[in-house]
């Protein structure tokens, strides 16, 4: 797979840095947080990302087990994303996240 398959396993935040790190990933899996979406919504949501990317990030992702791809058996095919119980672990982190960039925001650009 990608650069997580390389993980320094002694070093537990180098994993989550690695399985979590690059410009999408943290973007997917928050927007996934909030319930499933299909393939071309998600994108529309992280433009200006192309479908290589969006489609390597998505496998990189579900390979580790923090996403969920589900195919309906319908005609056209439907495909959805979802967060897997391990990627939901992560939503305290980005909260927190989330609250720091917003006291940042605030207090940094007075």
């Amino acid at each position: 797979m990608a650069k997580s398959d390389n993980v320094e396993l002694n070093c537990p935040m180098e994993i989550g840095l690695n399985l979590l790190s690059g410009k999408w990933r943290l973007r997917i899996v928050w927007i996934l947080l909030k319930g499933p979406i299909r393939f071309n919504e998600l994108q529309r949501k992280l433009q200006p990302i192309t479908t290589k990317t969006l489609t390597r990030e998505l496998r990189d992702l579900e390979y580790h087990g923090l996403i969920r791809r589900t195919v309906f058996p319908e005609v056209p095919p439907k495909v959805e994303y979802s967060i897997t119980a391990l990627g939901n672990s992560v939503q305290p982190i980005l909260k927190e996240l989330c609250i720091w960039g917003e006291e940042y925001r605030t207090t940094a650009h007075k």
